[in-house]
């Protein structure tokens, strides 16, 4: 098992140095200079030239891309080319928000995932197989944008009972886990966990069907073993697909909640990566981008030592 782990840490390792790469190209990217974009037009070249030579765009390339790289190693993004701030004092925030909106989506994805897939696999080819089906593809096809706002429409201007948009009262970083918080999550989570409920649900139908087929499971019924026991060992045997795609999922809610966050003015990663893009904010694009790519690396990293602990039969020393 230590073996397994330090292998998947080694495999790790050059992923994390092209997402750095790809990160750092963002700079270059673009059809102007960054720095000339973000200057007021009454900017002279002199001072055009100033600000490149402090944030080091005068370097060689190679240069910028290790002082860049040494410094995201130690937690040091720069500062942002709007507020003059930290990257990481606008970017922790941000990241906290985000986290609570894909923590909560994907527990409830995967609740109703795997009790209504297990559920269809159970009634394969009947009505209650079909309808689940049905609600999982659209879950899927349907834009969750779409969701959002159709959600706002109907529960906040229509019938009043949550909140439109944003956290509730104060700032962000006045987050409080108490009712009126905890109703401005409920009509963002609904929305972002579509998608990887409808993924998820469609995996666990297709893995619990496939563990089915198996004759040891004809077995166990044959010994007298009641059908709870016999679910629990196919739910079991049939969980590290269904953790696989959950952990990608999971890493996708992280930095794939752009329009959810800007439909309802949540102040996460997304809402900060698309002002960031308006604003050609690149040290906060970067930041934000390389941050994420991480959180995804890590993400699946602990999803494969999960799955071997589930199931020792994908390790391989």
């Amino acid at each position: 098992m230590a073996n397994y782990i330090l292998r998947r840490l080694l495999y790790a390792i050059p992923i994390a140095i092209g997402v750095t790469v790809i990160c750092f190209s963002l700079i270059y990217l673009g059809p102007s200079d960054p720095i000339a974009a973000v200057m007021p037009d009454e900017a002279s070249a002199a001072d055009v030239q100033r600000i490149r030579e402090a944030y080091g765009f005068d370097k060689p390339v190679p240069v910028q891309y290790a002082l860049w790289l040494m410094r995201a190693v130690q937690g040091d993004f720069g500062n942002s080319l709007q507020s003059n701030r930290p990257v990481l004092d606008e970017l922790i925030p941000a990241l906290q928000n985000t986290l609570r909106l894909a923590v909560f989506a994907a527990a409830l994805s995967f609740a109703i995932a795997v009790v209504v897939g297990s559920v269809a696999a159970y009634s394969q080819g009947t009505w209650l197989d079909k309808t689940v089906t049905s609600f999982a593809i659209t879950g899927v096809s349907v834009p969750h944008y779409w969701v959002a706002i159709m959600l706002v429409i109907v529960f906040a201007v229509e019938l009043g009972w949550l909140p439109a948009m944003g956290m509730g009262t104060g700032s962000s970083r006045d987050w409080a886990w108490d009712a009126e918080h905890m109703k401005a999550l409920i009509l963002p989570v609904i929305s972002l966990s579509l998608i990887p409920a409808g993924i998820i649900t469609r995996t666990t139908r297709a893995s619990v069907l496939e563990v089915l087929s198996h004759d040891y499971v004809e077995t166990l019924r044959a010994k007298g073993l009641s059908e709870a026991t016999v679910l629990r060992h196919v739910l079991k045997n049939a969980s590290p697909t269904v953790l696989a795609v959950t952990g990608l999922q999971f890493g996708h809610l992280l930095g794939g909640s752009i329009l959810i966050e800007t439909v309802f003015v949540w102040p996460g990663t997304g809402f900060l990566l698309n002002e960031s893009i308006f604003k050609r904010d690149l040290p906060v694009l970067q930041g934000t981008i390389l941050v994420l790519a991480m959180f995804f690396v890590f993400v699946n990293l602990t999803v494969d030592i999960m799955q071997t602990w589930l199931d020792p039969r994908i390790k391989r020393d």
